[in-house]
């Protein structure tokens, strides 16, 4: 078979066209039924159950998953489990958000004689408002499409991308109407980076104790450039007798002043210190430390409380390590 780049690329660009339409069709429909969902799901006081078969499934998945992860409690149950055993998932306080692009899914439309017994409501995401499951439904979400993407009209396409755009609507106006936060969002994701950015502070990256390097101002540049060297942090901190901060060596202090150095035995480390540095709070984000260090263009920040006293000290490959960057 010839592959002719133009042809593909056409019928690509079709499929994109078809999609993008029929998504905002769906804006155009939207009316009281979608607000009437957002408030039913703010009331429930169980989880949003989706469920769905076959290609709408696979996207009832997709919604559940981003549901769940923007603060409305989900999860998907799959109907044809659902009526050998699985309906034990589901409670009177739940709500059923039950997708199907033609609204006659045996196995969905078989789920509703027990929903209706049990008194749980039903949101429905159908292509056809006549459907059975959308008369039945307490509340019916039109997903409808003038055609599919495929030129068969045969595979989902245009219509599962509905159902996922409208899935997607419906968990980002719950996300606003919760007044859902980043920082609620990253505690749903502790293993992403996203988590890491958000919860992780500069006291869990950074060096303490005896890791810390430092000397007092009346020490010398060779004790500065020995703890440089020990602590491989490529900074010393130089603090008055009570441990308070009042500057530091880095590698570039060392480069910059290289032609002043004599006798680094006996020339003071104040000479070449760069007083007042930049510091960061152990309680503040450890985004905050890369933030300062990719404002200011510099490799490492040491971490002092509100008296500026000494409490670490962290470079950027310590960020590196534990993933914020």
């Amino acid at each position: 078979m010839k592959i002719v780049p133009e042809q593909i690329l056409a019928s690509a660009a079709t499929v994109l066209r078809t999609e993008a339409h029929a998504i905002a069709a769906l804006g155009e429909r939207l009316d009281h039924t979608f607000v009437a969902s957002v408030e039913q799901v703010l009331t429930c006081s169980g989880h949003l159950i989706v469920t769905g078969m076959g290609k709408s499934g696979h996207i009832g998945h997709k919604i559940a998953a981003t549901l769940a992860s923007t603060g409305t409690p989900a999860f998907f149950v799959h109907p044809a489990e659902a009526s050998h055993g699985d309906l034990g998932m589901i409670r009177r306080e739940d709500i059923l958000l039950a997708l199907s692009n033609s609204g006659e899914t045996e196995e969905v439309l078989r789920l509703l004689p027990v929903i209706k017994r049990l008194g749980i409501r039903l949101i429905a995401m159908t292509g056809r408002p006549d459907s059975t499951l959308a008369r039945h439904a307490d509340i019916h979400l039109d997903t409808s499409v003038d055609r599919e993407a495929c030129p068969l009209g045969l595979a989902p396409t245009a219509s599962t991308s509905a159902q996922l755009a409208l899935g997607d609507a419906l968990a980002i106006a719950l996300l606003e109407a919760r007044g859902f936060t980043a920082e609620d969002f990253a505690r749903s994701h502790p293993g992403g980076k996203l988590g890491r950015q958000l919860l992780l502070s500069i006291a869990d990256v950074m060096h303490a104790g005896d890791a810390l390097p430092r000397v007092f101002e009346s020490a010398s540049v060779a004790e500065a450039i020995f703890e440089m060297t020990r602590s491989r942090l490529g900074m010393c901190a130089v603090l008055t007798a009570d441990d308070t901060l009042v500057g530091v060596v880095t590698d570039g202090d060392l480069r910059r002043h290289a032609d002043k150095l004599s006798d680094i035995h006996s020339q003071p480390v104040q000479q070449i210190m760069t007083p007042d540095p930049r510091t960061v709070r152990p309680s503040e984000l450890a985004a905050v430390a890369v933030d300062v260090m990719q404002h200011h263009r510099i490799q490492g920040l040491l971490v002092t409380d509100e008296r500026a006293r000494l409490l670490g000290a962290l470079n950027f490959q310590d960020l590196l390590q534990a993933g914020v960057v």
